[in-house]
């Protein structure tokens, strides 16, 4: 073994007991120190108490290093030395981020780790907070939000939203909102409102995101039996121009028109009715966020006529509220159990115009009366509703869905759709165009 493999190695089994050993191991502390200043390389990068930031900071000609540095395309794997000081980052930024210890969390170390994790996505060549974005997608994206959701639950949430240096500090995630939501009313006065800020800069940001994908949609077809409105801005040039090529004169050099053609601009609005109906139970959160934003940003749209309902045990009716999706989220009430029976029995009455109709519904489908419920649902496809069951919503794509609806739903001709919003997103403009 050459000598820069084993000075690799030592790195990396100091790595793993920062990580997986409650104590410290002295030997490789030491010898991990060495390496590090023969490679040039700060003492800091072992101090697990500095953050990646502090580091970079410190140090500015890092941060090009950090970022890209886990890429499995990267190529100089063989350069001579490259290869440990690639090891001591790498274990800066695993030890960062994987060793979160234990006990009481604060509002600092919280915003720290999510600074570090932000790194380490971009180590992996991601935007920071993509992985984190998409707590639902298992592997690597799974585990990280699983880390920020034991720091949340770990923080006395309720102490720093109270103090608003502190809960200025908070960054808004997923797991942070999910947090908020359950306690919500559990807090009041200026706690409350903190809360409620962190919560609507959540909703105002993943809104940016969703808008971007859902502003091309146009609603109806051109309606050619209404005559084009005579004004400026309709005028068809081009058609204008070629009606009337023959009267050019080319003593004037000059085209002299005799008759202007305008764009027909009518389209047919018969409003299309859309029927977002959502899981809340504890597992959904997630879907129930992404969800209410979809719908209020598609209730923006003209002619689109949409309607809100969650349920777990019991349903709410959440339409007087869906242009603004943090008044729904400040009534939903997650966790309890999950019957789609009562949801049904609200959405059936917004079914006016079947063919005219769309109906979403997002839930892992684990239900107490599942045949019941799947009856319902087929005999809304039958009457000519354009029926779209979903796994989750997430930006990741990945759900659990119960087996036995999935089958159901492919016999039906309704396969289940990816948890994608971007799927959703496609599916529902093309409904809607």
């Amino acid at each position: 073994m050459s000598p820069e493999e084993n000075r690799r190695q030592v790195l990396y089994w100091r790595m793993l007991g920062r990580i997986f050993e409650a104590d410290e191991q002295p030997a490789l502390e030491s010898a991990s120190v060495a390496i590090v200043d023969d490679i040039g390389l700060p003492p800091a990068l072992l101090d697990p108490g500095v953050t990646v930031d502090n580091l970079v900071q410190r140090h500015p000609e890092l941060a090009g290093e950090f970022e890209g540095l886990m890429k499995p395309e990267d190529g100089d794997a063989d350069a001579p030395g490259l290869e440990v000081r690639r090891a001591a980052l790498v274990s800066k930024l695993l030890i960062n981020v994987f060793n979160t210890g234990t006990g009481n969390v604060s509002a600092t170390q919280l915003a720290n780790w999510q600074a570090d994790a932000g790194w380490f996505e971009k180590a992996l060549g991601l935007d920071p907070g993509e992985l984190r974005g998409r707590p639902n997608s298992g592997g690597l994206a799974g585990v990280l939000g699983g880390i920020e959701g034991d720091l949340v639950r770990r923080m006395h949430l309720r102490e720093v939203l109270a103090n608003p240096a502190l809960a200025k500090q908070l960054t808004p995630s997923m797991s942070l909102i999910e947090q908020l939501l359950r306690d919500k009313n559990n807090l009041s006065g200026v706690a409350l409102a903190n809360a409620k800020a962190l919560i609507r800069r959540f909703v105002d940001e993943v809104a940016a995101v969703l808008r971007t994908q859902v502003q091309q949609t146009s609603v109806g077809e051109i309606d050619r039996s209404v005559p084009p409105k005579r004004v400026f801005r309709n005028l068809d040039i081009e058609r204008t121009i070629w009606k009337n090529l023959t009267n050019w004169s080319p003593e004037d050099e000059r085209l002299y028109v005799d008759r202007l053609f305008y764009k027909h601009t009518a389209k047919r609005t018969t409003p299309a009715r859309l029927i977002v109906v959502v899981d809340q139970s504890g597992s959904m959160v997630n879907a129930m966020v992404n969800c209410t934003i979809l719908a209020s940003i598609f209730a923006g749209l003209p002619k689109v006529d949409v309607h809100l309902v969650a349920y777990d045990t019991r349903a709410l009716d959440l339409t007087p509220w869906v242009h603004d999706p943090f008044e729904v989220l400040l009534r939903t009430q997650l966790g309890g159990g999950t019957d789609g029976t009562v949801a049904m029995t609200l959405a059936q009455p917004k079914v006016a115009d079947p063919r005219n109709t769309v109906v979403v519904w997002i839930s892992d489908f684990y239900e107490s009366q599942p045949q019941v419920l799947f009856d319902a649902m087929q005999a809304m496809h039958r009457s000519g509703v354009k029926f779209i069951p979903v796994g989750s919503v997430s930006s990741g794509g990945q759900q659990s869905v119960n087996p036995w609806f999935r089958q159901r739903f492919k016999d039906m001709g309704a396969p289940v759709l990816s948890g994608h919003i971007k799927k959703l997103v496609t599916e529902l403009k093309s409904f809607l165009a």
